[in-house]
């Protein structure tokens, strides 16, 4: 994000107009349920997970029938340097994370896992996604307990055996606390529809995300 951010605010329109007018359309990766799920437990549960600019991938996870509330952060560093300055240094350790209260009643870990893998970002690039690159664009998982933890390297296993992706996934399951971004980044995709960001790399996502998983989709764009 903030290696784009400043020249598309100046040249937002240009961008988008050499776009055609429209951008240009993404799609889900079709890839299979996990194997194993945590299991469901009365109450709410949470996920956290890293997978480059957090507008775009709470937006996706803000679509997700069963999800309560999603909010945009870091992870892996310390409180701080839990700001969006310091992170942007890329020398805290923090990824730009998004924390996710869910309902495992109408949405499991697992099916999280799915969304994420499969159309919130890609998890073959490496501290990089779309135009973003540095540590702090990394795709990493942060299981809030052992048996997320099993899960998840459970499926990462399972879709490198599948071989679902052109190239290796390179995600990673990582320790650490959850430290809330700044307020103006607290969902920034429906405060800001026309951001050129926005309107570039996330509602494409989004529409992604609701033509794949229709049946998880709630609300409109």
């Amino acid at each position: 994000m903030k290696t784009v951010l400043a020249g598309l605010s100046v040249a937002g329109v240009a961008l988008f107009a050499l776009s055609g007018g429209a951008v240009g359309a993404e799609r889900a990766v079709p890839i299979p349920a996990a194997l194993h799920d945590v299991p469901g437990t009365g109450g709410t549960q949470v996920a956290v997970l890293a997978g480059g600019c957090f507008w775009g991938m709470e937006a996706v996870f803000e679509h997700v029938k069963g999800v309560k509330s999603v909010t945009a952060g870091y992870a892996g560093g310390t409180a701080r340097t839990a700001t969006y300055d310091q992170v942007s240094s890329e020398t805290t350790g923090h990824a730009e994370a998004i924390r996710i209260v869910y309902d495992p009643a109408k949405v499991s870990y697992a099916t999280l896992l799915r969304v994420y893998f499969s159309v919130a970002h890609d998890p073959t690039t490496l501290n990089r996604q779309m135009p973003d690159s540095g540590t702090s664009y990394r795709s990493a998982i942060f299981p809030q307990n052992p048996a997320q933890r099993a899960v998840a390297a459970e499926y990462i296993a399972q879709l490198g055996q599948a071989h679902v992706f052109k190239a290796p996934i390179v995600t990673k399951l990582e320790n650490g606390g959850f430290f809330p971004a700044e307020d103006y980044h607290q969902h920034f995709y429906d405060r800001n529809p026309n951001h050129p960001y926005i309107v570039r790399w996330d509602k494409p996502k989004v529409a992604a995300f609701k033509a794949g998983f229709p049946t998880l989709a709630t609300r409109a764009a």
